[in-house]
């Protein structure tokens, strides 16, 4: 008898850039299924993604979120074995985290804890790297907990940059980064036994 299919649900609230790329990287895997992808905003570039690649989008606004029942109904009937942050900016509930735990990572675009919490994501963050002076930077791939950037770390890579550097090119590097080592990393933890230590 063969495996049951993993599904993997993605949030994202951006361009769509990382649902795009883990959508390619499990292309040809018939054991990984996206089984959709939830969207905070009707303007985002992400929407046109999904259309393209014919991945299931569920659209949702504040309020829905903060109800809170209907999304979970929503997430548990899709099956999810793991729930990905792919540029989802808002916060997480408790509830979400007690529904699914040890089933919700997130990428973040700096070494945490540095440059993390409340604000900081996107350019904020590259913008920061570049104002310090840094001489790396990377990507931060955790699980999600009931506080920004908290949970325990999976996996972290960096980058050598200059101090100073422009933020759109430390953007660009930090970008290879998450393309390279966030579809690895959903693939280890769906295929393998012990999810959190």
């Amino acid at each position: 008898m063969s495996d049951p299919i993993k599904n993997i649900v993605l949030f994202a609230s951006g361009s769509g850039s990382n649902v795009e790329n883990i959508a390619d990287y499990f292309r040809d895997n018939n054991q990984v299924r996206i089984a959709g992808v939830l969207c905070n905003k009707t303007n985002a570039g992400v929407i046109e993604r999904c259309h393209r690649l014919k991945i299931p989008l569920y659209c949702f606004n504040r309020e829905a979120f903060k109800e809170e029942s209907g999304l979970l109904a929503l997430l548990k009937g899709l099956n999810p074995d793991l729930l990905v942050l792919a540029g989802f900016l808002w916060k997480i509930p408790e509830r979400f985290v007690r529904e699914f735990p040890n089933q919700i990572i997130n990428i973040h675009p700096a070494l945490l804890p540095k440059y993390g919490g409340k604000g900081m994501y996107g350019a904020h963050v590259h913008q920061a790297v570049s104002e310090a002076g840094d001489t790396a930077t990377g990507i931060t791939i955790h699980w999600v907990n009931a506080a920004y950037d908290e949970g325990n770390i999976i996996r972290q890579e960096h980058v050598n940059i200059k101090a100073g550097e422009d933020p759109d090119r430390i953007a660009a590097k930090v970008h290879e980064l998450e393309y390279t080592y966030y579809p690895q990393v959903i693939a280890e933890l769906l295929f393998s036994d012990g999810r959190q230590e």
